[in-house]
């Protein structure tokens, strides 16, 4: 027989572990690297840029620490903003296929 009360419980526990989860992976950074090390980027789990590295050959040194700023910040305004638009597109395609239940949100199950 089915039983809601379960069932809701259930989903509330799979909602605090997907925390947990999302929590543990902001503390995780993973490196990638083009031209030979030349240029660097570091980001965490979430997929959010922490830290752009220029060698000083490429760029005048001055203004290394702004231009290197100016790209993570970029970088990130941009997967927010996907992040967004990718929402509003899974809201658009299944509206109607799932029924409205308060605080379980669809959109966020496909976010990295």
């Amino acid at each position: 027989m089915f039983d809601m009360m379960k069932m809701m419980g259930k989903v509330k526990e799979v909602q605090e572990k997907m925390k947990e989860a999302q929590a543990t992976l902001a503390q995780i950074e993973i490196e990638g690297e083009s031209g030979a090390g030349l240029v660097k980027a570091t980001v965490n789990g979430q997929k959010k840029v922490i830290k752009v590295s220029i060698d000083d050959s490429l760029v005048n040194t001055a203004d290394k620490d702004i231009v290197q700023d100016l790209i993570v910040a970029a970088i990130n305004k941009a997967m927010d903003e996907a992040d967004i638009l990718a929402k509003e597109h899974i809201q658009k395609q299944t509206e109607g296929m799932m029924p409205n239940i308060p605080g379980f949100d669809l959109g966020n199950m496909f976010n990295g």
